[in-house]
């Protein structure tokens, strides 16, 4: 472990980029402690430490939001904005050919349009959660052009931290908007403990001892199963051209367990988020029956059965759906064809597709209910030691490993990459 280390740190270049990355990531820590004018720091703890649904959604961004920075909203509308892209490619075939089937340049254009709709929602979202803290009286109640000047410093927070996830995914060390996600949830890591420390009772001990076992499962669980893959066999039949034999050769196609990563758990709670926000928003509001709906909404998510339901369910769909539009067996089947590629006792072509269709579906079954059950476990334990601290910190133990393993991979790829340049 230690060699490879040192020799990260001794390849000139990967240690640049690697600098450079970290360097991003200090960045936007510096951007989360810069507030906007005007808040009641005393009613803003207070607001916070009394709403699960915001306090989820802080350590999303950092701690950004409970201090009302300039980033306060986070990679949020981002996330949002590429939900509803992939969703439009279940509904418009053009979008999907265009993610799926034009290659780099379509890919590149797809991702313009995500970015393009996180503006909009940006601003909407910024909108909502500014009237809320007015009602609220958090911040001061604003005039028209203050209140317009704080919509465009945090529309512009959040394209800014878009901009640096892009700067950091194409140095190759991780996905820039995991790591923004990982670095926020990290730097609420000392909070968190010095939150468990001050409410240190002696006789919670035994229940200190049981999550911190769950902890040590719910790693290794991660690692097992983002790790595991079934490989399916492929031979490749004999060709001769110019006179020279081709082919002839084994390989395998690997299926992995869970080929969304951590992208179902972060979909899952963004969605879970807007009931809440808009719930809070519209109970703000002096209009007897938006506060009836609103009261009705936020007791059905304030359940905890209910709550927990909901995401494991949304975890399941969203790892689903996430694998399908990533992964298009027939695309595989056709390359395999052109490239003399069958997989033994299985017709090329169209029965191919199928074929892996029906593994991947079995397999994915497994890792989105893997993926599901260690998304809800965190409430499990709450409802067990009634200590809301280890909750947050459950959910956000499954992002971080998971964001870990990932650039782990990609430095790997990075060494392995130069290891043959050098050869």
């Amino acid at each position: 472990m230690w060699e490879k280390v040192i020799q990260i740190f001794k390849i000139r270049d990967l240690r640049n980029k690697i600098i450079f990355v970290l360097a991003m990531l200090a960045i936007f820590q510096l951007m989360a402690v810069i507030p906007i004018p005007g808040v009641d720091t005393a009613r803003l703890k207070a607001f916070f430490e009394g709403n699960q649904i915001f306090g989820l959604l802080d350590i999303f961004s950092g701690g950004a939001l409970s201090n009302l920075s300039v980033v306060m909203l986070g990679v949020a509308p981002y996330i949002t904005g590429s939900i509803i892209m992939q969703l439009m490619t279940m509904i418009f075939p053009q979008l999907k050919e265009l993610y799926q089937e034009s290659g780099a340049q379509g890919r590149a254009k797809f991702n313009q349009y995500s970015r393009l709709l996180t503006v909009p929602l940006a601003i909407v979202q910024s909108v909502g959660l500014l009237t809320l803290l007015q009602n609220q009286q958090i911040i001061a109640k604003l005039g028209m052009f203050d209140f317009a000047r704080d919509i465009l410093i945090i529309t512009a927070g959040t394209v800014f931290l878009m901009w640096l996830g892009e700067l950091i995914t194409e140095k190759g060390i991780g996905n820039g908007i995991s790591l923004i996600i990982f670095a926020g949830i990290v730097a609420q890591l000392p909070a968190t403990i010095q939150q468990v420390l001050f409410s240190y009772d002696p006789s919670q001990i035994p229940t200190y001892l049981v999550f911190l076992a769950i902890a040590v499962v719910v790693i290794a669980g991660v690692v097992f199963v983002s790790e595991a893959q079934r490989n399916i066999p492929v031979s490749y039949a004999k060709r001769i051209r110019g006179g020279r034999l081709y082919g002839g050769v084994s390989s395998y196609l690997p299926l992995r367990v869970n080929q969304a990563g951590v992208i179902p758990i972060i979909f899952a709670i963004s969605i879970l988020l807007f009931p809440g926000v808009i719930a809070q928003f519209a109970g703000a509001l002096n209009v007897s029956w938006l506060s009836t709906v609103a009261g009705f909404v936020t007791k059905l998510f304030s359940n905890q059965f209910f709550y927990g339901s909901l995401y494991f369910i949304l975890v399941v769909l969203f790892t689903y759906f996430y694998t399908a539009v990533t992964f298009e067996p027939h695309a595989i089947a056709s390359n395999l064809q052109k490239q003399g590629g069958f997989v033994p006792g299985i017709r090329p072509g169209n029965s191919t597709a199928e074929f892996l269709y029906k593994v991947l579906n079995r397999i994915t079954l497994f890792g989105a209910l893997f993926l599901g059950g260690i998304a809800v476990l965190p409430i499990i334990v709450q409802g067990i030691t009634k200590i809301s601290a280890l909750t947050l910190g459950g959910t956000a133990l499954l992002i971080v490993v998971s964001v870990v393993l990932e650039t782990m991979k990609q430095i790997q790829a990075q060494l392995v990459m130069r290891d043959y340049e050098s050869f």
